[in-house]
């Protein structure tokens, strides 16, 4: 969990305003009371400089502000939140962290949060199971979170999350909770669709599909909208082969569609598994893009770099992470409307790893 600092050193025996004698704290910190005695106003007052407040005048600001300054005063959260009703800080929960899209969605939550000026209490979960997720949300809402973030990919997740008791506003990534939540997503069917357009479009019969596992929004989206698009353009839909999101995967599956020579266009829902993929055909002598075209899907930043360049669909994670933020915060705020849904569009990067496809190819589905 991230966490801020607080206090720092307590000078002694100087001046304060209006030639008042500061005390001596003997080590110990400073709090509001010793602020307000050093200024000569009431607690209250100095909650209301704390809180940028109008009402207060800039002189009595001015007095309040070099006591602190004098004091070496810097502002718990509590005190912030005694005048606010706010601690602010954030709690987010993530599943799968270590892989590219949940992590830089996290940085770019974090970012966004400590230049709005809150701090972000995260726990990233391991476990899928109900128990453990319902733990989390607990422990956040007990540290005073003003608000709660999940980005939840699972089906499970968003059922476990709509279930559950919040006194709190709730942003969701990937997951629709219906009527219970706002949800931010990348548009993951409008990048399914571009990708296998694309490689209709360069000649291919059909295009095989390495899906991601089952139960994983983002992976059953893509899946529907590439059989949706084969069958508008009145391809024939091959059987879907299941991964888990790993290099280790797409090059199993790779291998199996690498032996059928029929296969001469591939879809991978995420460019680990296109990684795999890549090395299944090099190692079965069927050259990308001559003999099969391959497509990944988020756009990491070794995408570039792969043999071939890999064409994939370029999601914007940091957009995501942030454009969640934003509008927590103005649920937090309540400058929102009570429900907001937001999508990030997508956009298909062509590289080296898809080509026209070869005259007298054999295109079967099957």
């Amino acid at each position: 969990m991230t966490r801020g600092a607080t206090d720092g050193a307590v000078p002694q025996g100087t001046e304060g305003p209006k030639g008042r004698s500061r005390r001596s704290f003997a080590g110990a910190r400073p709090v509001m009371d010793d602020v307000a005695r050093l200024a000569g106003v009431s607690k209250q007052t100095v909650s209301r400089v704390l809180n940028d407040s109008p009402a207060v005048r800039p002189e009595t600001r001015e007095a309040v502000v070099a006591a602190m300054r004098t004091l070496g005063y810097r502002p718990s959260r509590s005190a912030r939140s005694l005048a606010s009703g706010r601690t602010r800080m954030l709690g987010v929960i993530s599943f799968d962290a270590a892989r590219y899209g949940p992590a830089s969605i996290l940085t770019a939550i974090n970012s966004a949060a400590q230049e709005a000026g809150y701090l972000v209490s995260s726990i990233a979960l391991d476990t899928a199971d109900r128990d453990t997720l319902v733990r989390a949300v607990h422990t956040l809402s007990a540290e005073g979170a003003d608000g709660l973030l999940a980005i939840a990919p699972q089906r499970w997740v968003g059922r476990a999350l709509a279930e559950a008791a919040l006194d709190v506003p709730l942003m969701v990534l990937e997951n629709d909770l219906g009527d219970d939540a706002s949800y931010v997503t990348a548009d993951s069917r409008d990048g399914a669709r571009q990708a296998t357009e694309h490689l209709l479009k360069l000649g291919h019969g059909t295009v095989h599909h390495i899906a991601g596992p089952t139960g994983w929004l983002s992976a059953e989206r893509r899946l529907e909208a590439w059989r949706d698009t084969l069958r508008a353009a009145g391809a024939e839909v091959p059987e879907p082969l299941i991964g888990d999101w790993s290099a280790d995967s797409g090059y199993a599956l790779g291998r199996r569609l690498a032996a059928r020579p029929e296969v001469t266009a591939v879809f991978a829902s995420n460019d680990q598994m296109a990684l795999g993929v890549l090395r299944a055909l090099h190692e079965a002598g069927r050259h990308v893009p001559d003999d099969v075209s391959v497509v990944g899907y988020d756009d990491i930043p070794e995408a570039a770099h792969m043999l071939p360049p890999l064409t994939t669909v370029r999601t914007d994670f940091a957009a995501t992470g942030r454009r969640s933020l934003q509008l927590l915060l103005s649920r937090i705020d309540g400058s929102a409307k009570p429900l907001i849904d937001h999508i990030e569009p997508v956009r298909l990067v062509v590289r080296r790893s898809t080509g026209p496809a070869r005259r007298g190819a054999v295109t079967r589905g099957r």
